[in-house]
């Protein structure tokens, strides 16, 4: 214990106020452990305060802009004017009433909140410094450790964030003036969020990405439908660059990228927005004083238990590894708490859904074809086209498709991939379909509402088995 620190003592002490390490601390205090929480920053961690719901908030208002100024097909005539710093203050109120939500939460379920950085002093004891001068630091005493410190922003060499030339996502979504041109290095799902929300404001956009196309770990007929509409809105792209540096100009800089053939290449623009990943945080936990071992890129493995090397420390979200989605570390959080409650708890992760809230959306669940392939299946393939839709048709949205991929012999259901606007909302369903061990009969009997976009999942099932009404069948 360092001299002038107070003592306390808790059964879990949970690192990370996060959607992971709220929902751990929550549940564990539910299942009447006694649970400290500590959180250096903000409750609700990246995602409430400068990830998923900030850059929601933005898309939806960009998009709202963007629809009023192109609606003259249905014969709305407007241009709207955007004010950013009016958006994002309304962004911050979203924000402010989620986070204030977390923590009368915690308070409510008995969980007991403790701001300052946390690091370990040994294997049962956790010291945790509060900010400010004169302000100290305590020491808690702990049976069981779980570690929900997150992720950030990836720099790369000479890129260093200085919120005013070089953005990081974080500082892109507070600006209070839309740039008047923005360079995105990085054409991930990040990088295409945040151009598909600068693009639709009136910032002239340019993406640099060192590989061959968009969202990379997507299939090529998704990733195509949503790269096809951001040229629409005037994004620029260029693939098979990788951005070396950049130099002041007139106002703005000067992105210099190589090609893998030496080839150098400038791109002038306001600002430049990094967007090339991000990595976990775990530097600053001293993890070395409780043995806890990290993989190379700085992750923490776990098991099916969300337990890592050390039996009575767990890890959760996105500093536990890939897939970095919120709802995946909330789910690890709950799971991470029962099982230190003694509960039968386990992960399964075969129904993770995943979304890009690009334009379309895309949202994803389960295996494509070409891996319920190589796990030995004989998968059959349904789809919809949404230029069949009713819903999307009058919605002024035909772009996309619902497409199945199920086990042609049982019939059950192994994956799907959407791209729909509100494909992030259609995928619930099929993520459900498959947790539940539905079949292709089983969706396509389900009578869907008409008309909504939600039929394109039951037309998709019922084209896998050669049953469809609203579209060819293969």
């Amino acid at each position: 214990m360092v001299v002038g620190d107070i003592a306390t003592g808790t059964d879990v002490v949970v690192i990370g106020g996060g959607p992971a390490g709220y929902t751990a601390a929550i549940r564990a205090a539910q299942l009447d452990l006694d649970v400290t929480l500590a959180e250096k920053d903000a409750y609700g961690g990246t995602c409430l305060n400068h990830g998923c719901i900030p850059s929601k908030a933005l898309l939806t208002a960009s998009d709202t802009a963007h629809e009023a100024a192109t609606a003259e097909e249905m014969g709305i005539h407007a241009d709207p004017s955007v004010d950013l710093g009016e958006m994002v203050a309304w962004k911050d109120d979203v924000v402010g009433q989620l986070t204030g939500g977390v923590e009368k939460l915690c308070k409510a379920n008995g969980v007991n909140l403790v701001e300052g950085r946390a690091e370990f002093a040994d294997e049962n004891t956790v010291r945790i410094i509060h900010d400010g001068e004169g302000q100290g630091s305590e020491s808690v005493e702990f049976e069981h450790a779980i570690l929900a410190t997150g992720s950030r922003p990836i720099e790369i060499p000479g890129f260093a964030f200085d919120g005013e030339r070089i953005l990081s996502s974080r500082h892109a979504l507070a600006l209070e003036s839309v740039p008047e041109s923005l360079v995105v290095i990085g054409a991930g799902y990040i990088g295409m969020e945040m151009s598909t929300v600068f693009a639709k404001v009136g910032t002239d956009v340019t993406v640099v990405e060192m590989l061959d196309d968009v969202l990379p770990t997507y299939e090529s007929d998704v990733s195509s439908i949503v790269k096809d509409r951001a040229k629409d809105l005037g994004i620029d792209f260029h693939f098979g660059e990788s951005a070396q540096d950049w130099e002041e100009m007139d106002g703005g800089l000067s992105v210099h990228t190589e090609t893998e053939d030496g080839e150098i290449n400038e791109y002038g623009a306001e600002k430049a927005l990094v967007a090339v990943g991000r990595a976990p945080v775990t530097d600053t936990l001293s993890l070395d004083a409780i043995g806890v071992e990290t993989d190379e890129d700085g992750f923490v493995p776990t098991d099916d238990r969300a337990r890592t090397n050390v039996e009575h420390v767990h890890a959760v979200g996105d500093v536990a590894g890939e897939p970095m989605l919120a709802h995946k570390g909330m789910k690890e959080g709950e799971v991470a708490a029962e099982v230190i409650a003694g509960e039968p708890a386990a992960l399964d992760y075969q129904a993770v859904p995943a979304a890009v809230f690009t334009d379309p959306e895309i949202g994803t669940v389960g295996l494509t074809e070409a891996e319920a392939e190589a796990e030995g299946f004989e998968p059959v393939v349904g789809q919809m086209p949404m230029r069949a839709s009713g819903r999307a048709l009058t919605l002024n949205e035909s772009d996309g498709f619902v497409r199945v991929v199920a086990d042609e012999p049982s019939g059950f259901l192994l994956g799907a991939q959407v791209v729909t606007p509100e494909a992030s909302e259609l995928i619930g369903e099929l993520g459900l379909a498959i947790e539940m061990g539905a079949t292709l009969e089983d969706v396509a009997a389900t009578i869907h509402t008409h008309p909504t976009l939600t039929e394109a999942v039951m037309e998709a099932a019922a084209n896998a088995t050669g049953d469809a009404i609203h579209t060819l069948n293969r």
